[in-house]
């Protein structure tokens, strides 16, 4: 009686527009989870009869299967985008925690990877990290407009962070790519996460537009609709381009709980930075999450 009445507490506690984002979230991590698996399944079948996505190839855009994954996970991004007009980035995000899970479980029985201690210990954190951020998470500002989150993203502070991630994304592709690419993960995953964090932010805004546009209030009209589109389209084509080749060069297993745990935390900070969201105790809950990928990489 006592779980059931603490059920119906945290339930009560979180708006309509908050639970939807969380079923929504949870579908979209079912299609990830899967999609990881498939896309390198056809990774792997592309380069053995062509030049691999991990050395700069492109012959995995000729493998049906890899377009199976690669349809997998537009459902479970779209599902995602969803999630993101109905709730909070700090509450959609991390619930990619359960991709993991699944990704790690099919890899080690479709792809044979093995999972050793350390790697299971991140999933376990990642995990624990998102339940936590999940039953705390605020909620979110009113926004009436596209305009509004415009002027969010024109702010000085989210100019600042957004212009670091440009500069940081720029050295790690011209200069520690061509040197590091093949032998240490950490370099295609941030470039992952790191654009990532802007992608995210633009995906809520245009979440955002099309649920007011939906809803009787046209946000089609403003450009900055169109320029939040622009940004998304370029920032998931080169989110695609190097998690392929994390993919094609390292084991799913360990690249899936990395990615997650680093996207997640950037995109919380980026979240507080452009919202002004703020957690209650938020070191704690960041802690769960920064020690899983520090144990994955170690």
């Amino acid at each position: 009686m006592a779980e059931v009445a603490v059920s119906r507490s945290w339930a009560q506690g979180m708006s309509s527009d908050n639970i939807k984002g969380l079923v929504l979230a949870l579908s979209s991590s079912f299609f990830i989870g899967a999609s990881f698996i498939v896309k390198k399944k056809g990774l792997k079948k592309a380069g053995a009869s062509g030049v691999r996505a991990g050395v700069g190839g492109y012959s995995y855009l000729y493998e049906p299967l890899w377009w199976a994954g690669m349809i997998t996970m537009i459902v479970g991004e779209i599902a995602n985008f969803a999630a993101y007009a109905f709730a909070p980035a700090i509450l959609v995000t991390p619930l990619g925690a359960l991709s993991i899970i699944i990704s790690a479980v099919l890899a080690h029985i479709i792809l044979r990877e093995k999972l050793h201690i350390f790697g299971i210990l991140g999933c376990v954190l990642c995990v624990v990290g998102s339940t936590t951020i999940v039953l705390h998470a605020p909620q979110e500002r009113g926004i009436e407009s596209v305009k509004e989150v415009w002027d969010l993203a024109t702010e000085p502070a989210f100019l600042f962070y957004a212009a670091l991630v440009i500069a940081a994304v720029f050295i790690l592709i011209v200069h520690f790519i061509p040197l590091y690419g093949q032998t240490h993960i950490m370099v295609y995953i941030g470039v992952c996460s790191l654009v990532g964090s802007l992608s995210v932010m633009s995906v809520k805004a245009l979440g955002i537009a099309l649920k007011l546009t939906f809803s009787g209030m046209n946000q089609l009209i403003y450009p900055q609709t169109w320029a939040f589109t622009i940004v998304v389209i370029t920032c998931v084509i080169t989110q695609m381009n190097y998690l392929n080749k994390a993919l094609d060069t390292f084991n799913t297993a360990v690249v899936s709980p990395i990615y997650y745990a680093m996207f997640t935390s950037l995109t919380i900070l980026a979240s507080v930075i452009m919202f002004k969201v703020i957690l209650q105790l938020t070191l704690r809950y960041f802690f769960p999450l920064s020690s899983c990928y520090l144990i994955c990489i170690s």
